[in-house]
């Protein structure tokens, strides 16, 4: 049986998600002049990372309460997305290295 809590918050992180992505494209966000970026351009620009983060830290808190000894490889990863961001601005990197520090920091103090 599922638990209201966890289906309550993945409805809403869900809605948000969708929202994030749906409601710039409705304002009519992508009609703005090529090189020109407003504050609908730098929200636009977030939401990617923010998407990220979001779904990382719903799917590891969990855990991490259940288990304090995941704290700090999920920790170590979280960081490493956001400062990967901050350096590169790709979410492809940030995602792969956050990634990469988790199962390295995971597997090292976890054993």
């Amino acid at each position: 049986m599922i638990d209201n809590k966890i289906l309550f918050i993945g409805l809403i992180v869900g809605a948000a998600n969708f929202l994030f992505r749906y409601l710039p494209l409705r304002l009519g966000a992508n009609h703005s002049p090529a090189g020109k970026k407003g504050k609908m351009g730098v929200i636009l620009d977030s939401i990617g990372i923010a998407s990220i983060c979001s779904l990382l830290i719903v799917s590891s808190i969990p855990d991490a309460m259940k288990e304090h000894s995941k704290l700090f490889p999920t920790l170590m990863g979280c960081l490493t997305i956001c400062f990967f961001f901050y350096k590169t601005r790709s979410i492809i990197i940030s995602t792969l290295s956050g990634a990469l520090i988790f199962g390295i920091a995971f597997k090292v103090f976890m054993n």
